[in-house]
């Protein structure tokens, strides 16, 4: 699922406070701006995808939200896709390679898992 919701930023001290007025609850702070707009988008997923595993009713976002001593941005969230980066649910996988390689491998105590872990984040780019 996809939403967007209106968080508060706070500067002190060379720290960005927010928090999300709509998600009870959803704080969070940030080095920089660039980390709060981060966190912030963590924060809200988290919170989404709490309230949607206790089948909650998921809070419209306010339109009109304003703030005096700070400024409002916009944030997007998808749940989806944070679902997808946070799950360490392993997944059986079948494939083949040529058997002297599958020997050579056994005798050197290859872990082929994390093999194929390690060659997939490096191929997919993943930090």
């Amino acid at each position: 699922m996809k939403y967007v919701y209106p968080a508060i930023f706070e500067s002190e001290n060379g720290k960005y406070y927010v928090s999300v007025p709509d998600l009870s609850g959803c704080n969070t702070v940030g080095d920089d701006l660039q980390d709060a707009i981060e966190m912030a988008r963590d924060a809200i997923e988290m919170w989404l995808c709490i309230a949607e595993d206790r089948k909650e009713k998921i809070p419209k976002p306010t339109e009109n939200l304003k703030s005096e001593k700070s400024f409002i941005s916009l944030i997007d969230a998808d749940t989806t896709k944070y679902r997808k980066m946070t799950s360490n649910r392993a997944v059986k996988k079948t494939l083949t390679i040529p058997s002297w390689l599958n020997e050579q491998a056994e005798l050197a105590g290859v872990n082929f898992s994390q093999i194929l872990q390690e060659a997939l984040v490096e191929r997919l780019n993943i930090q």
